[in-house]
């Protein structure tokens, strides 16, 4: 069991470094929305499991998860940008989980929004990158407001 956790949180990481270079993201959609799945690790107040909607760096990892309950979607790409202005910081106001690099058995990393958004903005700043936001002026406003939520 350590190991699959060792496992998944590498994918994880290798999410962050993947997305970041790339700068796109990648979903599984169908004609109702994209695919999700229940946190086994967080449940809400009213002990139901936290909704994940699930998220990976590349396609061909995307595509491989295109199997029983989701044989019917069709991967997605979408921009960093997209991602962590809308979808993170939307996600994080519902109360969602974003899993990451999820495999065909269901097993991923899942991610608080606003703190992948903390993630992705580190790794961005290593990788001396910034981007054009439509909502935030740079990765340093958004870390800011970001940031802000948690005090």
């Amino acid at each position: 069991m350590l190991q699959d956790q060792i496992t998944i949180k590498n994918r994880h990481e290798k999410f962050i470094k993947s997305v970041c270079a790339t700068e796109m993201v990648y979903g599984l959609k169908n004609k109702n929305g994209f695919a999700t799945s229940s946190s086994v690790h967080y449940e809400d107040e009213n002990g139901d499991p936290v909704g994940i909607i699930c998220f990976w760096s590349e396609s061909t990892r995307a595509k491989s998860c295109i199997t029983e309950g989701w044989k019917k979607y069709q991967v997605t790409e979408i921009p960093l940008t997209v991602f962590m202005e809308n979808w993170c910081v939307g996600m994080g106001n519902d109360g969602l989980l974003i899993g990451t690099q999820f495999d065909q058995n269901m097993f991923g990393f899942e991610a608080e929004p606003y703190e992948l958004i903390l993630d992705l903005v580190n790794e961005l700043k290593f990788q001396d990158k910034d981007l054009d936001f439509k909502k935030f002026n740079g990765i340093l406003d958004l870390e800011m407001r970001v940031r802000a939520i948690f005090e």
